[in-house]
């Protein structure tokens, strides 16, 4: 991505006037604009892709919507969208280009990287994918004693966990129930102890998800499992077995004792959190089997094409993007609640977590400038309805910040029993009003509540949201979600003038805790004189208790 116009995006006219407008709207509460436009909700309302997304109940005016896109085209969204999809080295800290869309490219499209079309080698890791897939799921893959597998394991950390663990979820309707999945991230002994404590290891399949065949929580785990399947198997050949790859570092793969045939690579165009539909998505691909993970990719590539095609008057993800940098950058609010109204969604919150935060949690422009100037990304947390409402929703309702939201919910459910869906549904609609128009005091009054509660009976409302509907959670919808949130967070980066696609600011701590493991470890006591105060204090409290 380049960093085109004024040194400062806050310095672009286009920014001046949305700034302008927002302080014009100063005291303007959602009833209002209710009031004065009887056409707003069908003209705040877009779809595609199986999507209908509302912003009606955002804060929007007229003229806000017309407005970012006319900050988004003097930003230069529509050339930054256009050098993406041509391959070209957008991710400019790490020279690399950022071509996620290529994994869900149909057969005979053309996408370069360097004038070499990715596309073939897309299908030809998604080929093997399927078959050997196709081989567990019908028993054909045995284990080391001859057995089928009845058990994946995946072990990865960040997008090579978030990513699975979140389709697996989302799309356990589909999932083969012979087939029992768990996910370890944590170097915390307890997940993977806690993961495998039922399971047979003459049944069990992990998938080692490592692009480079190095990352020290996910090796630590991976390193655990062999030894626990040895433990049981007593023979180094059962490795070949027991244990696939998910990498691109063919040599530590084969020192390991995995067989390099059930390796499964992908690309350094392909960023971990924008991996699920990569053979990072080996163990969804398990679950649900190749054809419905076919149906997940048609769902991605249908909002790919969208994204890449539709006016931003009506492209869904550039207006989600806008949408979050309006209220953001330009009306202060500091988080954005996901709230999923279907139980499949539970791990989707955190999934966008790393999604948008450690795309465009950056306090510096691609140019290296410090953004002094304006607020990039918000916080994304959530929690599934109806558990929310009990929980936090008291804040969003009558907290003194302002959080904006965005519902997800479908018109049929997987699980229909009884009323349960028309009252999860209900739900859903209900709290987008309630935030929304709130409750007066003279409305309070109206209901006969005593003066002294009216205060605490009142809600301000113009609190924003926008509403997501799908018809129901399919795996081609599952894509076309995920996409929807990918192109935004890219277009919200385009306009803040950041590098969605690195992530320097997780470096350093691992750097650190790669120096301070040994001092934990250290038969002698080390030199701690490095370290600030505080930090050797704690290891020398760590390693008194350890050593009793």
């Amino acid at each position: 991505m380049t960093s085109p116009g004024p040194s400062s995006r806050a310095d672009l006219p286009e920014w001046r006037a949305l700034a302008a407008h927002a302080a014009s709207l100063e005291g303007i509460t959602l009833r209002d604009l209710f009031a004065a436009d009887r056409h707003r909700a069908e003209r705040l309302a877009f779809e595609a892709c199986g999507l209908f997304v509302d912003h009606a109940k955002q804060r929007l005016a007229d003229s806000t919507l017309p407005l970012l896109v006319q900050l988004a085209r003097g930003c230069g969204l529509r050339e930054q969208i256009d050098a993406m999809f041509a391959g070209g080295r957008i991710n400019a800290t790490e020279n690399r280009a950022v071509l996620h869309v290529a994994l869900r490219a149909p057969r005979g499209m053309r996408l370069e990287v360097d004038g070499h079309d990715v596309v073939p080698d897309v299908h030809a890791v998604l080929d093997r994918m399927a078959a050997f897939c196709d081989g567990v799921r019908q028993g054909e893959w045995h284990g080391h004693t001859g057995r089928p597998i009845r058990n994946v394991v995946n072990i990865g950390i960040g997008g090579s966990d978030l990513g699975p663990v979140m389709a697996f979820t989302a799309l356990r309707h589909y999932a083969d129930r012979g087939l029992t999945f768990r996910f370890v991230s944590n170097v915390d002994g307890t997940d993977f102890a806690e993961a495998v404590h039922d399971l047979d290891p003459a049944e069990t399949l992990f998938i080692v998800c490592s692009k480079t065949f190095t990352t020290q929580e996910t090796l630590a785990n991976a390193r655990t499992a062999r030894s626990w399947t040895l433990a049981a198997l007593r023979d180094e050949a059962a490795v070949a077995r027991h244990f696939v790859a998910v990498s691109t570092n063919a040599a530590e793969v084969a020192a390991f004792g995995i067989d390099t045939t059930t390796m499964f690579g992908f690309w350094d165009w392909v960023g971990g959190r924008y991996s699920m539909d990569s053979a990072i998505g080996l163990s969804t691909m398990l679950a649900i089997g190749p054809e419905q993970f076919q149906e997940m990719l048609a769902g991605f590539r249908a909002m790919d094409e969208h994204f890449r095609s539709a006016g931003f008057e009506r492209n869904l993800p550039v207006l989600h993007g806008l949408v979050a940098v309006w209220n953001t950058t330009f009306l202060g609010a500091h988080t954005i609640a996901v709230l999923p109204y279907d139980q499949y969604l539970s791990r989707f919150p955190a999934y966008l977590q790393q999604l948008a935060m450690e795309s465009n949690g950056k306090r510096v422009t691609l140019g290296g400038r410090a953004i002094d100037d304006y607020q990039t990304c918000p916080v994304y947390w959530g929690e599934p309805g109806t558990n929310g409402q009990h929980s936090f929703y008291q804040l969003i309702h009558q907290g003194t910040r302002i959080i904006p939201c965005d519902f997800i919910g479908f018109i049929q459910s997987l699980q229909p029993l009884g009323r349960h869906h028309d009252l999860l549904m209900a739900n859903c609609f209900a709290q987008a009003e309630a935030l929304a128009f709130g409750k007066t005091e003279a409305e309070v009054r109206g209901d006969g509540v005593s003066e002294p509660l009216v205060a605490h009976k009142t809600f301000p409302g113009d609190r924003p949201s926008s509403m997501i509907v799908g018809e129901r959670l399919t795996p081609r919808l599952l894509g076309s979600l995920v996409a929807l949130y990918e192109h935004a967070v890219f277009t919200a980066g385009a306009i803040w003038d950041v590098n969605p696609f690195d992530q320097w600011g997780v470096e350093l701590g691992k750097v650190l805790a790669t120096r301070i493991a040994p001092e934990l470890e250290a038969s002698v006591e080390p030199a701690l004189t490095h370290h600030d105060g505080s930090t050797a204090a704690l290891i020398r409290r760590y390693r008194a208790g350890r050593s009793r």
